[in-house]
């Protein structure tokens, strides 16, 4: 297993998509949206490459949801979770 470490940005946009969950669907749904990325990160974890390459340079883009997707960089010692980005986002917010 790879150690996974965090950027400030995928800790913010988690925040604010458990946030905006627990606002709008409550408490189940937002568990099991919890529970769907570590689910993911243990398996990002265990199987870094398994996730194909975005369109961004070296970041493999898992999807969790539709709507839901962990941006991320593998390096030989560590992943890096660059965004929890929320697909329905202008994918030129990325480049900021």
């Amino acid at each position: 297993m790879m150690k996974i470490v965090w950027s400030a940005d995928a800790i913010a946009d988690y925040e604010q998509n458990i946030n905006y969950l627990l606002d709008e669907w409550g408490t189940k749904e937002t568990q099991q949206f919890i529970d769907e990325v570590s689910e993911m990160l243990g398996t990002i974890s265990e199987m870094p490459e398994l996730f194909p390459l975005s369109d961004y340079r070296n970041v493999r883009k898992c999807v969790v949801r539709k709507q839901i997707s962990i941006l991320y960089r593998v390096s030989n010692k560590q992943i890096e979770l660059v965004r929890i980005w929320n697909n329905k986002q202008n994918p030129e917010k990325l480049k900021d």
